[in-house]
């Protein structure tokens, strides 16, 4: 195993983590963004108000895209697995 072989399986690993974290992450920013806004408007300055909304978007967006990220992970994983002796001989 080479350093390159090593630092693409690190990169393949870190784009899954990201891919399989974008749709909460985005939908999380938005709906703070969209409470930042509110609360800027109305001088509103709750602390709850902020996170509330965020938690509950990120349990909605788990409950939406959660089969699509199960599938991105048990892919890479099964990948990894399934080249496994190549990975160690």
């Amino acid at each position: 195993m080479s350093a390159d072989f090593i630092i693409g399986l690190a990169g393949q690993a870190i784009s899954t983590v990201l891919k399989a974290s974008a749709p909460m992450l985005v939908l999380a920013l938005v709906v703070g963004l969209i409470i930042s806004i509110f609360q800027a408007t109305t001088q509103i300055q709750e602390q709850t108000l902020a996170f509330v909304p965020k938690i509950v978007a990120v349990f909605v967006s788990l409950i939406i895209f959660g089969p699509w990220i199960l599938n991105v992970i048990v892919d890479f994983t099964y990948n990894l697995l399934n080249n496994l002796y190549k990975y160690v001989g």
